[in-house]
């Protein structure tokens, strides 16, 4: 007959332990990876930018500046 304890330790870290699936990559594919992570791919992301682009270089032709 099994110690019903025994059968509880090895489920005692089932609730914290991370159930996603993990995949290997080189060194090299993470740095790849990492490096991208710094640009703005995103096709509607980079349509807003420009749009903001445009909105502020026609608020510039509105600005005066006066030295007091």
């Amino acid at each position: 007959m099994t110690d019903d304890r025994s059968e509880d330790k090895s489920y005692e870290n089932e609730s914290t332990r991370d159930t996603t699936p993990m995949v290997s990559i080189s060194l090299k594919e993470y740095d790849k990876l990492k490096e991208k992570s710094h640009y703005i791919t995103d096709k509607s992301m980079i349509e807003i930018i420009d749009n903001i682009e445009r909105l502020v270089r026609a608020l510039r032709k509105h600005i005066v500046r006066t030295d007091v």
